[in-house]
């Protein structure tokens, strides 16, 4: 059956995911097109397809296990020179997306993975692009702030033309118990990577 490639994030919601994934590509990213704005819970991950029901069993049940948190996104920082990043700061919420990225990774679940450097969630507005471009990124977005209550994730899979596609939503509470709700229109704007 093959292998798809998965990840799990949070969407920033509007206006302001539009806004900064459009900021994004205004920095030069090129891979913002595809790249919905978002806090990653599981990076990308490449799994068998046949373990997709396992995988959506499992997503249900984190979900189904957790509540809404308050969240804040304000200020930039950068990962550099460790790694060509500059971000958005989690600075309310930190150890909800902490805790519920280690729900969806758990070692005894089939979302298992290491990841390359320790979990920092946050929202990248640029990637691997030119220093003066990442530095404006920085500054350009420097006053940039958003609050809200986050309530719940999404499953996504990224197709051959490395666009992210949304798959499933997992809302928060008991409703999450069941079978996660198909998005009908895959057509929406893709999701994760870093």
């Amino acid at each position: 059956m093959g292998t798809v490639t998965l990840g799990v994030s949070i969407a920033v919601p509007e206006p302001y995911g539009s806004f900064l994934q459009r900021k994004r590509e205004s920095f030069g990213d090129p891979a913002a097109h595809g790249i919905p704005t978002h806090i990653t819970l599981l990076p990308p991950t490449e799994v068998d397809a046949d373990a997709l029901p396992g995988i959506e069993r499992h997503l249900a049940a984190v979900a189904a296990g957790s509540r809404p948190f308050p969240l804040r996104l304000e200020g930039t920082a950068t990962f550099r020179p460790l790694s060509p990043v500059v971000f958005v700061k989690v600075t309310e919420g930190e150890a909800g997306c902490t805790a519920l990225q280690a729900r969806v990774r758990a070692a005894s679940g089939p979302c298992a993975r290491e990841l390359q450097f320790p979990y920092h969630p946050h929202v990248t507005v640029a990637h691997g692009i030119a220093e003066d471009a990442m530095d404006r990124a920085q500054a350009e977005l420097g006053d940039f702030s958003a609050t809200w209550t986050i309530g719940g994730f999404a499953l996504y899979e990224q197709g051959a033309d490395a666009v992210w596609r949304l798959e499933r939503e997992y809302p928060f509470g008991p409703q999450s118990a069941g079978v996660p709700r198909q998005v009908a229109d895959l057509s929406r704007p893709p999701a994760p990577s870093c």
